[in-house]
């Protein structure tokens, strides 16, 4: 069995790294991530891991790329100003294929902003971190739980789909306390990087006809490059036009075509809602506390939480549009989200936003509010 402990969002995402198998971090502190650095300082050398404080965050994804080269599960927690910083070295993971876990607790911006306060603006910096076509996953959790739970998630997914993974929390999950369950090794499903088995001279470790091909460790004997130019099967620089070709929709589809798998969500009373909150991160919390004050009034109201947004859950949003009269989405930001539900809206019913950027939390009497708008 686990251990039932009260802590917060950002320790409680240390210790699910730590579960996953994650056994390095490198980062700079940043609020309002800043107690996953301390966290980590604490925690990693005690299960044989290490901790290296970094100069910015520039040379803090520098650090993860190569610890994930070495083998080794790594991860680091930043905010929005901080995930601009790696933006380029996040290129070279995606180009490279190299797993790592990035935590972006999000706050206001741009630049500082409010550093302290919360926000959901990061959401399509999350998607587009960094330049060029590629595929992203991006999971956010919306309880303490999660923070542990989704932690493995997102290694699991690092792992398997060779790809860095965004876990895109806001400053509420982060520094929220609840109960939680650090649940043991038997109760947790760990995945692990797969490694070649080929004579070692036969290693390709950009070859796409089997999916996706093995990662090796520097160190062992297979020998692999890195390298964040355009690159054929082996790692080497490829100018070649079907060769780019063959990278660009790898990187993309390798994500994309395994949407169904990736895509993870949480529905709360949709068997009859007329209207439905699709929400997700702190502020699906005020969407579930709207739906139970409106199903207390007889209004016939559910909630679609997501927990991965990028890629988008594609069949659930489409479900959720084919049947209710209407959709509400509350967000800590300007409308990043709603964009992508707008898409995917063929029956042209009405989707509303509930929207604040003044540093305070959305409030369920405004998303019920909105939800009395759009019925009227």
């Amino acid at each position: 069995m686990g251990e039932l402990r009260f802590m917060q969002g950002n320790e409680a995402m240390t210790e699910g790294a730590i579960a996953a198998g994650a056994r390095f971090y490198a980062g700079y502190p940043i609020t309002p991530s800043s107690e996953v650095a301390e966290t980590s300082a604490i925690r990693l050398p005690q299960v044989g891991g290490l901790y290296v404080q970094m100069e910015d965050e520039i040379g803090s994804i520098a650090a993860l790329i190569g610890a994930s080269c070495a083998g080794k599960k790594a991860y680091s927690a930043t905010s929005g100003p901080g995930i601009s910083l790696m933006a380029e070295n996040l290129g070279v993971a995606v180009m490279g294929e190299i797993p790592i876990v990035l935590i972006d607790v999000q706050r206001s911006g741009p630049s500082t902003g409010l550093a302290t306060k919360p926000a959901q603006g990061d959401v399509m910096q999350a998607r587009w971190g960094t330049h060029g076509d590629h595929g992203i996953i991006t999971l956010t959790p919306s309880t303490v739980q999660e923070c542990f739970d989704l932690m493995v998630t997102a290694f699991n997914y690092a792992e398997r789909y060779r790809t860095p993974v965004i876990f895109l929390a806001d400053e509420i999950i982060g520094h929220l306390k609840e109960q939680v369950i650090l649940r043991s090794p038997e109760e947790i499903t760990v995945e692990n990087r797969k490694t070649p088995t080929c004579d070692p001279k036969d290693y390709r470790p950009y070859a796409y006809d089997g999916g996706i091909a093995p990662l090796a460790a520097y160190g062992s004997e297979y020998v692999f490059k890195v390298n964040g130019s355009m690159h054929d099967e082996m790692g080497r620089p490829c100018s070649k036009a079907d060769n780019a070709d063959r990278v660009i929709r790898h990187l993309t589809d390798k994500i994309e075509a395994h949407r169904d798998e990736i895509a993870l969500v949480k529905e709360y009373e949709m068997e009859d809602a007329e209207y439905v909150i699709i929400a997700y991160g702190g502020v699906a919390r005020s969407a579930l506390s709207a739906m139970k004050k409106a199903r207390s009034q007889g209004k016939k109201v559910g909630v679609l939480r997501l927990i991965t947004l990028w890629p988008v859950p594609e069949r659930q949003i489409a479900a959720v549009m084919a049947k209710a009269k209407a959709v509400v989405v509350p967000e800590m930001n300007l409308g990043q989200y709603i964009g992508e539900i707008k898409m995917r809206n063929p029956r042209g019913i009405p989707v509303a936003g509930v929207n604040r950027v003044d540093s305070y939390p959305i409030q369920p009497a405004e998303i019920l509010a909105k939800l009395e708008e759009v019925a009227d």
